[in-house]
């Protein structure tokens, strides 16, 4: 309890006040009220609810807990849904090409496609809608009930206790009716009365509370922040079931929202269906009513489509009866077809027997499809979509790049091509690309065929280094002078660098009268005269 005085206080004052605390956190005394016209939930213990003596409290309150420094940068404000700032009276470069508005890209636009988009049209331009951004502390961003405004569903409380006054309103007038008739009918038996009696039987529960069975000896409880407003406390839970996210403890089964307690798949795929109560969240809703519902809905679309003037909302009944005469009609012109079909052609399946393959070839998960391929009762597991965009062809071409594969080269699959961002040339390409791969390989194969045979080249017998003259080998005086004075020459320029000229001419074949030259200038270190060179 929150006590702003800490002051002295007698055992009778003592008492009084301990019993007021244990009425309030039972629930049978109004709780505490601080200064700003709060509730103080009287569980909360004394050393958190009692405020520091140099704060001089005078009146209860809880001040001192809550948070007193606040963040500058951080608003509670929340996004103006749907508000429009500009409407344009032409289409803009940049904006979306489906609406015109400049807030949004065509990618994600959320406008119904237009036949011909405002780019082209310049008509009817969206408004641009009005983008504002929030800094928001670390709870903000979290808070998932951020920006809901709890006003909105005030209608459906509304809705609720207009039908539970309703409902007792009708359940008084069937208790008056029933006492007018055993007022008025003096000849029934006794039988016939108890009868009556148990099909006009009010549902006491629903009518009062307080006068079913033993309830009525509990006391009633203030609606407090302690607690409920009722005296009864009900737990309708078995205590024996099994939560649903226990079921199955593979971490690759189905996927468990703590936030939402919902489980979408079926954790047990595998289980037998007689023997498990509980098939994922999508068994409700491809289930029972819910499926009818929704074919409903999509019958009444696909009729205002057409130009029927239906609507589920606005005439549920008219839509529901033109939904029951629809099918009533259809199952008609499906028989008619399929006894003409019959009639005509005969009926095989009845005379034949099905294999006992295809007889016990029966699978855990039931899905059933109609003739178009649609789903009709049950759910197929939804493959994952990729972010890239797919089936995209340019250039005129009808298949993707690497559709095709020949010769360790990927390419395109409708005209054969491997140059990727190529125009497709379609049969034509193809059959011209053939054609000139036979003309080249009738061209090799000619070629090879009609190719002489080179004679062979006589090669030039050079002197190799550190092989001995032959002596039948005749020099010519006049090339082994010139090879001397270029042997000459050679050795001057390796003396001296400054002689050797820019462009240098290089010529790697050596004749017999080179090798001669060099010999006749070479220095042999054990030669006794080899200083008077």
């Amino acid at each position: 309890m929150a006590t702003a005085s800490v002051a002295f206080k007698s055992r009778e004052d003592h008492r009084k006040q301990m019993e007021l605390e244990e009425a309030r956190k039972a629930g049978l005394a109004p709780a505490e009220v601080d200064e700003d016209g709060k509730e103080i939930n009287p569980h909360i213990p004394q050393y958190m609810s009692s405020a520091p003596w140099y704060l001089n409290a005078e009146r209860p309150s809880l001040k001192h807990q809550r948070k007193w420094k606040s963040d500058p940068n951080y608003t509670k404000s929340w996004y103006d849904r749907g508000a429009k700032i500009y409407q344009a009276d032409k289409y803009r470069k940049g904006a979306c090409e489906n609406c015109g508005a400049m807030t949004h890209t065509t990618k994600t636009c959320m406008e119904r496609p237009r036949k011909l988009g405002a780019r082209w049209t310049s008509k009817n331009i969206a408004p641009d809608e009005k983008i504002e951004t929030f800094e928001l502390d670390y709870d903000g961003k979290r808070d998932r009930w951020n920006g809901y405004d709890a006003a909105s569903y005030a209608h459906v409380i509304e809705r609720y206790e207009a039908r539970d006054e309703a409902r007792k309103k009708y359940l008084k007038d069937q208790q008056l009716k029933k006492l007018e008739e055993k007022n008025n009918s003096e000849n029934v038996e006794v039988s016939d009365d108890e009868d009556n009696e148990d099909a006009l039987k009010v549902d006491e529960a629903k009518v009062d509370e307080s006068k079913q069975m033993d309830f009525a000896k509990v006391e009633k409880r203030v609606r407090t922040t302690g607690g409920g407003s009722t005296g009864t406390v009900r737990n309708l839970r078995i205590r024996e079931d099994t939560a649903k996210y226990l079921l199955n403890l593979d971490v690759n089964s189905a996927h468990y929202d703590p936030k939402t307690r919902s489980m979408r798949e079926d954790p047990l795929p595998d289980m037998d269906p007689n023997e498990k109560f509980y098939a994922g969240d999508n068994q409700n809703r491809v289930s029972g009513q819910a499926l009818e519902f929704k074919q409903l809905n999509i019958h009444a679309w696909e009729a205002f489509e057409k130009g029927n003037d239906v609507h589920m909302q606005a005439a549920p009944s008219q839509a529901e009866l033109l939904y029951k005469n629809y099918k009533i009609n259809k199952e008609k012109l499906k028989s008619k077809v399929k006894e003409t079909i019959v009639e005509k052609y005969g009926n095989a399946a009845s005379e034949e027997v099905l294999p006992r393959e295809l007889l016990l070839g029966q699978s855990e998960r039931e899905v059933e499809y109609d003739r178009a391929g649609r789903i009709i009762k049950g759910q197929e597991m939804a493959l994952p979509k990729s972010k890239y965009e797919e089936d995209v062809y340019i250039n005129n071409h009808t298949s993707v790049w690497g559709s095709w594969w020949k010769d360790h080269q990927w390419g395109y699959k409708c005209c054969k091509q491997f140059v990727r961002n190529s125009y497709c040339t379609g049969a034509a390409g193809i059959e011209a690309a053939e054609a000139a791969a036979d003309l080249m390989k009738a061209n090799i194969s000619r070629k090879e065929a009609t190719e002489d045979v080179i004679a062979p080249t006589e090669e030039k017998q050079l002197a190799t280094w550190g092989t001995d003259m032959p002596d039948d080998l005749v020099l010519d005086q006049g090339k082994l002078v010139e090879s001397l004075k270029k042997e000459d020459q050679r050795r001057r320029e390796e003396k001296d660098e400054r002689k050797r000229k820019y462009n240098v001419k290089w010529n790697d074949e050596v004749t017999a009268e080179d090798m001669e030259a060099y010999r006749m200038k070479k220095v042999h270190h054990d030669d006794p005269m080899k200083d008077f060179l």
